[in-house]
């Protein structure tokens, strides 16, 4: 009963994939999980609330004013309680509600009130899931840190054959114990990941930068974490919330380089996964320049990644290679050039794969000539597709 103890808040919309949470339920509680089932109104014209009951063991809420309970406030305590919430199958309604704010009943006050983990399976016919609105709102949730499952690709009740089927199952159970029950496979290894862009100064006011979020970073941190390693962060300039660990801020490219340097000694992982500035301005201006033409004479910065290659020792060192064209051939230059371990490779002008977005789509090349290719996914995924990669070169 390895889930024994957890708290797993359930969450049932109205989709006729429901039935197939009649087996999760059942599972995750044979492991020893406290299933607390939350059905919407029309969850329940699909799958009877008794069904959930029976499985579960516990009564199942399915009524937001329903007075045959024990005085609580009920989604306060559900959510305060929760090691994670569930919400499968999810519905375009209630993706939106989640996105918009809306709480409107149980399930989706739940969810506002929870500061649990929450893992969303999207199930609707392929023009509802492959919707402008619909893409938009799991951004939005991707963006909040909800893990976002990808949707399968089959025949769907309608008659239609494409993408929006619910996960089967086992996926949704296997995901479930994961995120519960992380894999401690980096447990006494020392991991530094940098993230972010640098700032390079023209005057005291402007600057050159790119557009570099720190999400890649940040996600490999995160799981990086969750898989029991030691993390520092040398961070750069982002737009999103780091984990809490040791962090080392910079500003510019010779400051991330220095700040990397001095921590290679301590890592047995080092991840680079920022966008440092390749140029700065050669001479930057003490006072605002006020000028109706700006010629700027720019010098190389230092190379950050060919640095830590000359000093890394038996270290694993991964370096990321965003590129615009030619994308293996310029990756597998950059892995030789900077004694890398691992480079990975995207093209920033895929759509789903560049800079600040949510997704990423990678090829992972090793020295031996190895590589992986993924499709687009949530970043959290790569960045433990990356790691598994590590590990299993160590």
């Amino acid at each position: 009963m390895k889930l024994k103890g957890k708290k797993i808040v359930v969450g049932i919309t109205g989709c006729i994939a429901a039935y197939k949470m009649c087996e999760v339920v059942s599972a995750l509680t044979k492991m020893g999980a406290i299933c607390d089932v939350i059905m919407t109104k029309h969850a329940t014209e699909f799958v009877s609330p008794l069904t959930f009951e029976t499985l579960s063991g516990r009564r199942v809420i399915a009524d937001m004013f329903d007075r045959e309970f024990e005085w609580e406030v009920e989604h306060v305590s559900l959510a305060k309680g929760a090691d994670l919430m569930l919400v499968a199958p999810a519905t375009g309604d209630i993706i939106g509600k989640f996105a918009s704010g809306i709480a409107d009943d149980m399930l989706s006050t739940t969810f506002m009130a929870t500061h649990a983990p929450v893992l969303v399976a999207p199930a609707m016919n392929t023009g509802m899931y492959t919707s402008a609105s619909v893409q938009a709102n799991l951004s939005t949730l991707r963006e909040r840190g909800v893990y976002i499952m990808e949707s399968g690709v089959g025949r769907l009740a309608c008659g239609d054959v494409g993408v929006g089927r619910l996960p089967e199952p086992k996926e949704i159970i296997d995901t479930v114990v994961s995120m519960l029950l992380p894999t401690q496979d980096y447990a006494g290894l020392r991991v530094l990941v940098s993230a972010g862009a640098t700032r390079e100064g023209i005057d005291p006011v402007r600057f050159i930068t790119n557009h570099s979020s720190g999400k890649m970073g940040r996600d490999i941190a995160l799981r990086a974490i969750a898989r029991g390693a030691e993390v520092r962060i040398v961070r750069g300039i982002v737009s999103v919330d780091m984990p809490d660990c040791e962090t080392i801020d910079v500003t510019t490219t010779i400051e991330m380089r220095d700040a990397i340097l001095g921590q290679v000694e301590w890592a047995d992982v080092i991840i680079m996964a920022a966008a440092p500035a390749d140029y700065r301005v050669k001479e930057v201006s003490t006072t605002k320049i006020k000028s109706t033409k700006l010629t700027l004479e720019m010098v190389k910065n230092p190379d950050i990644a060919r640095a830590v290659g000359e000093v890394k020792g038996d270290k694993t060192l991964v370096i990321f290679a965003a590129e615009t064209n030619s994308l293996e051939d310029n990756a597998v230059s950059k892995l030789v050039s900077k004694n890398a371990d691992m480079v990975v490779a995207n093209d920033v002008t895929r759509e789903g794969a560049g800079f600040n977005s949510d997704t990423n789509a990678v090829t992972i090349i090793k020295p031996d000539g190895s590589r992986i290719s993924t499709e687009v996914l949530p970043k959290s995924q790569i960045a433990d597709i990356i790691l598994d990669e590590v590990i299993n070169g160590r």
